[in-house]
C-alpha cells in the first residue's frame, strides 16, 4: 500500500467519523437524510456539469454504468435511513463501531455462503474476534436476559438497525468497487450521481413531510452542512484509493474510524461503558485486519 493510498484512507476515516458524529446529534431519519441529499445535489450538480463540458463528450456513461449507479443509489439510501434509525436508538460509541465493524464480516459471510469462498485459518480467527467483540460491545448478556432487563428490547432494536445498516455497507462497498475498478467510472461522477439519485428517490416521501424538513433545516443546518460536505469527500477519497489499490489493503486501514468513533462517543457524548467499548472497538479492528489479510 503506497503512502498516498494510506493518507487518503486515513483522512477519509477521520472525516467519516466526524460526519457520523453530526448525524448522531440529529438522529432525525428521512427529513434529515433528504435535506443532506439536497445540499449534496446543489454541491455536485455544477461540478458534474463542469466535468461534462470539460470532457467535451458528456460524462461518458452508457446504460450499463447508469444501471450500476442506480443499484448503488438504492443501497446507499437504505444505509442512510437505517443508520439514522440506529442512532436514534443507541449510543454513538455503540452504534458507530458496530455498523463499521459488522460490514466486512457480513461481506465475508456472504462470499462464503453464496460464492463458495473458503477463508483461511487467520481469516476465521479474525471473524471470530469480530463476533466476540460485537457480542461484548452490544452487552450480549443483556440481550439473552430480555425479560429480566427492561433496557434489552431497546438494545435489541439498536443492534438490529445497526446490523442492517452494516449489511447495506457490505453490499454497496462490493458493488462500488466493481463500478470504479471494472467499469472505470470516475469516483467523483459516481458518488455525485448516487447522491443526486438518493435525493430524487426520497423526494416524494419528503414532500409529504415537508414541514419536518423545513424544521430540521432551521434547527440543524450546521450538522446537515457538515454531513453534506464531509460524507462525499470521505467516500471520494476511498474510491480514489480503491482505483489504484487492492481492496484488501484499503478495507482494514479504513476501519481505523472505528477507534475514532468509540473515542468521540466517550469524549463528546460522555457515554457510559466507554472503556469497554474502546476495547471492543480495538478487538474489531484487529479482527478486521486479520480478515483482510486472508
Amino acid at each position: 500500500m503506497t503512502a498516498l493510498a494510506l493518507f487518503l484512507v486515513l483522512t477519509a476515516a477521520v472525516l467519516h467519523a466526524t460526519w457520523n458524529l453530526a448525524a448522531k446529534r440529529v438522529g432525525s431519519g428521512l427529513p434529515f437524510v433528504f435535506g443532506v441529499g439536497v445540499i449534496m445535489t446543489v454541491i455536485y450538480t455544477p461540478i458534474l456539469i463542469g466535468m461534462a463540458v470539460w470532457r467535451g463528450e458528456g460524462l461518458g456513461l452508457g446504460p450499463t454504468e447508469l444501471g450500476v449507479i442506480a443499484v448503488s443509489t438504492v443501497l446507499k439510501t437504505g444505509y442512510a435511513l437505517y443508520l439514522q434509525r440506529a442512532y436514534r436508538s443507541g449510543d454513538f460509541s455503540f452504534i458507530y463501531p458496530l455498523v463499521r465493524g459488522s460490514a466486512p464480516l457480513i461481506a465475508t459471510a456472504g462470499a462464503v455462503i453464496f460464492l463458495g469462498e473458503r477463508p483461511s485459518s487467520l481469516g476465521l480467527m479474525g471473524g471470530a474476534l469480530i463476533v466476540v467483540s460485537i457480542f461484548f460491545l452490544s452487552n450480549g448478556e443483556r440481550l439473552w436476559q430480555r425479560s429480566a432487563d427492561p433496557a434489552a428490547p431497546r438494545l435489541g432494536r439498536a443492534l438490529g438497525n445497526a446490523l442492517i445498516a452494516g449489511s447495506f455497507i457490505a453490499s454497496y462497498t462490493v458493488w462500488d468497487r466493481n463500478a470504479v475498478g471494472f467499469h472505470d467510472v470516475n469516483p467523483v461522477v459516481f458518488d455525485g450521481l448516487t447522491n443526486i439519485g438518493l435525493t430524487l428517490l426520497l423526494a416524494p416521501f419528503a414532500w409529504s413531510r415537508r414541514t419536518a424538513v423545513r424544521e430540521i433545516w432551521r434547527v440543524n443546518r450546521r450538522e446537515m452542512l457538515i454531513m453534506a460536505t464531509l460524507s462525499p469527500l470521505a467516500y471520494v477519497l476511498v474510491l480514489t484509493a480503491l482505483s489504484f489499490t487492492p481492496v484488501s489493503y484499503v478495507a482494514p486501514a479504513r476501519e481505523f474510524s472505528i477507534l475514532i468513533g468509540a473515542y468521540l462517543g466517550a469524549r463528546v457524548f460522555r457515554e457510559q461503558r466507554s472503556a469497554r467499548r474502546l476495547w471492543c472497538a480495538l478487538g474489531m479492528v484487529i479482527g478486521l485486519i486479520a480478515l483482510a489479510a486472508t
